[in-house]
């Protein structure tokens, strides 16, 4: 099945790499068209995936991430076309010149070719990675997981509908819908049709392909992600911030899981984090020193224990440390980060200088919340992914990052001496 799913994609590739802007943004409209039009069947599709998910005891964090309602299901039409808006890269010349054999040279943006995309519980990422593969002229082979799999194929269904009233073959957008895992291991070794490997999902499934894949990986979207409130911040615009950071949408990579307070401001700072966070309803892990300032207060707190440094609540919990300075802080980011997003809460220049060059993440912040780290945020429409990696892409990936260019030479009968 894969071995013909690979080949289907592939052909696909090399129409799609011959497609204008105007050929591929209106297939781009088509879906966003199709996909309000046929609501109804992703939306029953979603609920059949819920209620299976509830029945097999998925945790509220997941059930979020998994779950499209109207509203929702809108913003991802909505995002489809404001792709439809931005620039194609592909074709674009990078540079060039003339060199002294008198041969002509340009470097130009050109489609990777088939992305092959493996996720869990985000019906989103169906149609956020078919809408940027396609603008860039590549095919897609999309693996959700298993709780997704009834909106997956509806979703595809109307994506694959939208190609084929274009004139363009349905294998340039294509779902495993199969839940056997032997499957993955199967897509893991497609390097003869699949020219880049995508994993968003747990630190398991990132392991497995790094350590499986036959195929280059992007890794990325796990997202420990840290806060450090520092000496000269001020209390009530920092808590403004961790509010949003943790609490605007808890089940995504880009939330805070970790706050790093400066012992300096511990004893004033602590009991207006319980207030905030009592109020936000977050429960506050907090280690020896700050569970001494937090423990009278009216928000939630329990001891924090080392292994949740290293992992993603995607909840209502924060990890709460105090530090002794900003060398402390950063070393804390180094030690149990994940290179996603950090952010430093200051009113010194020079600290936040500091903390820009030496967290050595894909987005870092300055008096901002790590919320940001979004496609749409930057501007870049619907983003495919969050790597945290240095090769090839890092931070969200738009639509630049599913591309590669390839070196051109003119010549005039020329010839090397």
């Amino acid at each position: 099945m894969l071995e013909q799913m690979g080949a289907a994609a592939k052909a696909a590739s090399y129409k799609l790499a011959l497609l204008s802007s105007r050929e591929k943004n209106r297939v781009l409209e088509k879906i966003a068209e199709y996909l309000e039009a046929q609501s109804h069947e992703i939306l029953l599709a979603n609920e059949q995936d819920l209620l299976e998910a509830r029945r097999n005891g998925l945790s509220e964090a997941m059930l979020d991430r998994l779950a499209l309602n109207p509203a929702r299901l809108k913003s991802i039409a909505d995002d489809v076309r404001q792709v439809c808006s931005l620039a194609d890269p592909v074709g674009q010349v990078i540079d060039g010149g003339l060199l002294d054999s008198g041969l002509r040279i340009e470097r130009r943006r050109v489609p990777l070719g088939v992305i092959g995309v493996i996720y869990e519980a985000r019906p989103n990422v169906t149609v956020d990675v078919a809408s940027l593969c396609l603008k860039t002229g590549n095919a897609a082979i999309l693996r959700g997981g298993k709780e997704t799999w009834r909106t997956n194929a509806a979703t595809v269904k109307v994506i694959q509908q939208a190609l084929e009233e274009c004139g363009l073959p349905a294998g340039a957008v294509q779902a495993i819908e199969s839940p056997d895992r032997a499957l993955v291991n199967e897509m893991l070794r497609m390097d003869k049709y699949i020219d880049m490997l995508i994993p968003r999902g747990g630190a398991g499934l990132h392991k497995l392909c790094r350590e499986q894949s036959t195929i280059p990986v992007i890794t990325g979207g796990i997202g420990v992600c840290h806060i450090f409130v520092d000496d000269t911040a001020e209390i009530e615009p920092a808590l403004k911030i961790i509010v949003n950071a943790k609490t605007q949408r808890p089940s995504t990579c880009n939330t805070v899981e970790t706050l790093l307070v400066h012992q300096r401001i511990a004893d004033r700072f602590l009991p207006a984090l319980s207030q905030q966070m009592a109020q936000s309803g977050v429960t506050l892990h907090a280690d020896p020193n700050a569970l001494t300032q937090l423990k009278d207060g009216p928000a939630k707190v329990e001891a924090v224990k080392a292994e949740q440094y290293d992992d993603e609540f995607l909840s209502l919990d924060l990890n709460v440390k105090v530090v002794a300075d900003l060398d402390d802080a950063i070393a804390h980011i180094r030690a149990h980060g994940t290179q996603h997003s950090d952010a430093i809460l200051t009113r010194t220049l020079n600290n936040a200088n500091r903390f820009v060059n030496e967290v050595d993440s894909s987005a870092v912040y300055v008096n901002a919340s790590t919320r940001f780290t979004d496609g749409g945020q930057f501007g870049l429409g619907a983003e495919v992914a969050v790597s945290t990696q240095k090769l090839h892409a890092r931070g969200p990936m738009g639509l630049e990052a599913l591309t590669t260019y390839k070196w051109i030479g003119f010549g005039d009968d020329t010839i090397r001496a």
